[in-house]
């Protein structure tokens, strides 16, 4: 639900009155440019689960009592909720990312099976019946996710060709390109990146200093540090567990002990500087973007609605510790990964904003440069230039490296989720790399040999904006509330309106009255809007039968604009970015898809 109701998908929650929460649409969901189906995964997190259960969610510490238990004296009942839950159940969730690659493979068969008009492959002006044509775009620790998911469907399509999957009852899944969103890819190539940025950013930020960042430095290069750690952990996963299953308790305690190795030495010293490890402009809390889709997906009439078991929940703390107890992180290939899809001729693309710290684009660049690394065919990627991505006739919102089908684009002024902060760049971004078409200006481009221009080096020193205006979100607690409002909630003092702590009720401002005009809430659609050439806006009544064409399409450059790094305006940012403890920054985040 993060990249459906924080960044791309068609709706965004709003405030429409005290006590009433509902949607409007989104300029740049990327549904203008494709279906998308977005994936709750592993089992557990956000909407999907094993078994029903009733528990209490204590919101102060996020700690979940099963089986239920009464508030404790003194703490406000609005802070201490019963509902239903997934078990919580280690057993029951994947433990690697091999595991939940599995796991979603099988989903998609199903899902395509009991709802064929959703199967590319069987719409009437499919060109290979039978086929689902898949973009599949991950983000955060999506880099790994990506990579694997991508290689498994790559590897159960050939299953099928040699007989050993029946090709009657399973579908083949062909992916036309693969996003990695601010991936946290590999740390054996990202790690030395993490002190090396909070340093020295293009932000003139340094939120470390000298000293700390060589002790980090050392930490990851120095004999038994992370990188000698994460290389025992591949060695024995290569030779006792190579399927990556997670039951080889040997190599689970190995590649655990990197994981803390890395987190502690190297990424972790970071955080002394209090500031966002998501946004590296802002100290914590840092409440951008808003955490309105919380409160609203756990009110009754939208769990009604969709028909919800269980209530919502962003993370799950025994996902996350059944991942940590494998050491999934510091497993995997993804980088030979990323390298053989690009040999099938699927599209690679790494996007990253250019403030965020816990998957820094510095890290990423050094990633794509692994992959062309990896076979002579990419080795040109090296000595293709960096070009101007033109958004629109006004505005370039970063630069790409692009040759054939693997490009790198860091993208100016966002933070870890991107289309969150820059909106209408992330859109034309994602529909040119579906399109298969010129990251730059959308332009058509033959793949096989194209290469964009350019200086060899990113360098664009950027502005950090002010602080973001604080908000404490009763349902993130941890990370948008102050000591202060902690203490506010736990002494009952204050007043909560849809979901937000307020020092007094005059203090909470409502909407105009025209939001509910054109915000939808469960069961009923907007009564007033009207279409411009950008997005729908107030104006024209119109019934629930009126049919809407709502923009598609992307900008195609034809020349580049005379300012070329340009801010858009902070009033274009319309959705929201969650902080967590360390180990959530690199857990918690699902993969979506595009088909």
């Amino acid at each position: 639900m993060v990249g459906l109701f924080q960044e791309s998908g068609p709706c965004q929650v709003v405030e429409i009155a005290e006590g009433q929460l509902g949607t409007v649409e989104r300029d740049w969901g990327w549904d203008r440019s494709s279906n998308v189906l977005y994936i709750d995964q592993p089992d557990q997190v956000g909407f999907s689960y094993d078994t029903a259960t009733n528990g209490s969610l204590n919101l102060l510490n996020s700690a979940l009592s099963i089986p239920p238990k009464s508030v404790p004296p003194g703490q406000p009942s609005y802070t201490f909720l019963n509902g239903t839950f997934p078990s919580f159940n280690q057993q029951s969730t994947a433990n690697t990312t091999e595991i939940a690659a599995y796991a979603i493979w099988h989903m998609l068969q199903a899902f395509l099976s009991a709802f064929p008009q959703y199967n590319p492959g069987t719409q009437p002006n499919s060109t290979q019946a039978g086929v689902v044509g898949v973009n599949l775009f991950a983000e955060s620790y999506g880099g790994k996710y990506g990579p694997a998911f991508a290689t498994l469907w790559e590897q159960q399509n050939m299953l099928r060709r040699n007989g050993s999957l029946p090709s009657n009852t399973t579908l083949e899944i062909r992916l036309a390109s693969l996003g990695i969103l601010q991936g946290c890819v590999d740390d054996l190539v990202q790690g030395k990146y993490y002190p090396l940025f909070a340093y020295n950013n293009t932000y003139g930020i340094q939120a470390i200093s000298l000293d700390e960042e060589l002790v980090a430095v050392n930490s990851y290069l120095d004999a038994g540090g992370c990188q000698q750690a994460i290389q025992a952990c591949r060695d024995a996963a290569s030779a006792m567990d190579p399927e990556d299953y997670g039951d080889v308790s040997t190599v689970n305690q190995l590649c655990e002990q990197a994981q803390t190795n890395c987190n502690q030495n190297v990424i972790g010293p970071y955080e002394a500087s209090g500031r966002d490890v998501y946004d590296i402009s802002q100290m914590t809390p840092d409440p951008f973007p808003p955490a309105t889709y919380l409160e609203y997906l756990n009110s009754a009439d939208v769990q009604a609605a969709i028909g919800a078991a269980v209530n919502y929940t962003e993370t799950n703390s025994a996902v996350a510790t059944a991942f940590e107890s494998t050491g999934d992180y510091d497993r995997g290939n993804q980088i030979d990964e990323m390298s053989y899809l690009l040999s099938l001729g699927v599209r690679v693309a790494l996007i990253y904003g250019d403030r965020d710290y816990i998957c820094n684009w510095v890290g990423g660049e050094a990633v794509s440069f692994a992959i062309a690394a990896q076979s002579p065919a990419n080795y040109p990627f090296y000595s293709a230039g960096y070009a101007d991505i033109v958004v629109n006739s006004s505005y370039v919102g970063g630069v790409v490296r692009q040759y054939g089908n693997l490009s790198f684009s860091r993208i100016y002024d966002a933070g870890h989720l991107i289309a969150a902060y820059q909106p209408e760049t992330a859109f034309t971004v994602f529909t040119r790399i579906i399109m298969g078409t010129d990251i730059s200006t959308g332009e058509t481009a033959d793949l096989t040999s194209f290469s964009t221009a350019g200086p060899g080096n990113a360098t664009y020193q950027n502005t950090p904006p002010s602080q973001f205006p604080g908000k404490c979100w009763i349902r993130d607690v941890s990370g948008t509330c102050t000591a202060a409002q902690k203490t506010m909630l736990e002494n009952i003092e204050g007043v909560i309106i849809n979901g937000v702590l307020y020092d007094q009720a005059s203090d909470w401002q409502p909407p105009a009255s025209s939001v509910s005009q054109e915000a939808g809430v469960p069961g009923s659609v907007p009564t007033s809007a009207t279409l411009s050439s950008a997005s729908l806006v107030l104006g024209t009544p119109m019934s629930p039968s009126t049919t809407i064409n709502y923009p598609t399409g992307v900008y195609v450059a034809t020349d580049t604009p005379i300012v070329s790094a340009t801010k858009q305006a902070a009033g274009t940012r319309n959705v929201a970015l969650q902080n967590s403890a360390l180990w959530s920054t690199r857990m918690a985040f699902m993969a979506f898809l595009f088909i």
